[in-house]
């Protein structure tokens, strides 16, 4: 069993977080993942306070593992719902899309572990200095919104810049990512489109198959021209907002084409004029399981990749000790 400080730190089983996506990310995927030894993330997403206190309320009914909420700041109510979760001692507080700062304080006098999604080094260094407890470094390859740096760049220089554990987040669905990950210093991962393609999942159908068709070229980035950019599955709806973009349509009419679109596609299963949010990993995505299987894979298959790259380290070692 793998152990790390992100073990240690969340009191989990696996150094593996559920990505808190909106609309995907509730109490019943959140439980799964929380009951299957990894942390579950309810992902708030734009939903009011009613919303996630339902939803928190059904994860504390279904789990008595810890479990995390995912508050990105752009929400309208976002300072309610980071209230809301502090009141209610939430283990875990993740946030990302704004600056998180003025929330570390209140977190620690809280006693809620803070782990904020950081897109820089320099960001990653000054929440240290603030005092967060840890932070997701996320690629450019992660589904939603995302940076501009690639997770293979981003995570070793995040690594470097802070001595507080580091999650790698962007581009991971399997054990191989996952022991990539170690190897570049972090303390485990977090993924999300992996996610969306298990039996707990409230993802429609229509969206899990689409993300299990999807290679590695299948997705691409939208809204760049906002300072918001989206990756997202290659579709008639993504295409039509990048002629938008193209054309110079204002942000009013570019924020009304894209209202919705998320939820069409992971409510009603739209997977034409939806938006299919996902990594560039769907091409790794093959099957539909459960939570719990995905999270055994992940970890068996890291435990077997660390053990091949044991062997050489030990065969390079002897090599030197001989002279050869």
């Amino acid at each position: 069993m793998l152990k790390t400080p992100l073990t240690e730190l969340l009191h989990i089983d696996y150094p593996i977080l559920q990505g808190g996506m909106a609309w995907v990310g509730t109490w019943e995927l959140v439980t799964a993942v929380s009951n299957g030894g990894g942390l579950g993330i309810l992902g708030a997403g734009s939903a009011p306070l009613s919303w996630v206190a339902d939803q928190v309320a059904q994860i504390r009914a279904h789990t008595n593992r810890p479990f995390g909420v995912n508050v990105p700041l752009f929400n309208a109510v976002a300072d309610e719902l980071i209230a809301f979760c502090l009141k209610e001692r939430v283990p875990v507080l993740t946030t990302g899309a704004g600056n998180p700062a003025p929330y570390v304080e209140p977190a620690r006098a809280a006693g809620v572990t803070f782990i904020p999604v950081v897109a820089s080094a320099q960001l990653a260094r000054r929440l240290e200095r603030a005092g967060v407890d840890a932070v997701i470094a996320e690629g450019q390859e992660s589904g939603g919104h995302i940076g501009s740096v690639a997770t293979m760049a981003l995570l070793p220089q995040v690594v470097d810049a802070v001595s507080i554990p580091v999650i790698a987040a962007g581009g991971i669905a399997d054990g191989r990512g996952l022991a990539a990950a170690l190897a570049l210093g972090a303390a485990g991962v977090q993924m999300g489109t992996r996610f969306v393609c298990t039996t707990e999942s409230i993802a429609h159908d229509n969206y899990k198959q689409a993300i299990v068709k999807a290679n590695e070229r299948s997705t691409m980035v939208t809204g760049a021209s906002l300072g918001h950019p989206v990756r997202c599955l290659r579709n008639p709806m993504a295409r039509d907002y990048e002629e938008l973009e193209r054309r110079g349509a204002t942000e009013q009419e570019l924020v009304e084409f894209g209202t919705g679109r998320l939820r069409d596609a992971v409510m009603l299963g739209d997977v034409t004029h939806g938006s299919v949010m996902a990594g560039q990993v769907a091409g790794l995505v093959h099957d539909i399981v459960p939570a719990a299987e995905v999270l055994r894979r992940t970890v068996a298959e890291a435990e077997q990749v660390l053990g091949r790259l044991g062997v050489l380290a030990n065969a390079a070692l002897c090599e030197q000790a001989h002279g050869r």
